[in-house]
């Protein structure tokens, strides 16, 4: 949702498909204001995937939840779902709200069960897509192999191009 929010204008109509993919029912009528209000939320979250060391990680999450987050809850939707774990203030919360609010969750629980930050923003100069760092090994650093090629590439045609007479 971050990187569909990235855009400038995004498009309302790839933010309400991404909502779906991730069980959002229909209708999903989203205004302007809702996505203005959705992008500035988005823009607190790169902070977190923005933060290189795990304590500055959760320095801005526990900052964010402070200042958007209410107390925990469970919700059903009235009985429409399953049992499950809400920050947000209440079921008819705005979509802003919701999704800084849900975002920090799992986002504190990514930090807490891997003691890392929970992602990273694409290390490509092209792209500014965050990412969410999964499992052991080396450090991702690009959010997909296409990224990192892209940059291989560019890296190599850069070296050929210095070395040329």
């Amino acid at each position: 949702m971050l990187n569909v929010l990235a855009d400038e204008h995004p498009d309302p109509n790839a933010v309400a498909d991404v909502l779906r993919a991730h069980g959002e029912a229909d209708p999903i009528d989203l205004t302007e204001r809702d996505i203005a209000e959705l992008r500035k939320a988005a823009a607190l979250l790169r902070q977190v995937f923005a933060a290189e060391h795990v304590d500055d990680a959760a320095a801005v999450l526990n900052g964010l939840l402070k200042d958007h987050a209410g107390p925990l809850r469970l919700t059903s939707h009235g009985g429409n779902s399953p049992w499950h774990p809400h920050l947000d203030h209440d079921d008819d919360a705005p979509w802003d709200e919701w999704f800084l609010a849900s975002s920090c969750m799992a986002l504190t629980v990514l930090l807490w069960d891997r003691q890392r930050p929970p992602g990273r923003i694409c290390a490509s100069t092209s792209c500014q897509n965050v990412f969410i760092t999964q499992g052991s090994g080396p450090e991702r650093r690009y959010c997909s192999r296409r990224c990192a090629t892209r940059e291989r590439v560019a890296a190599h045609r850069h070296g050929r191009a210095t070395e040329a007479p």
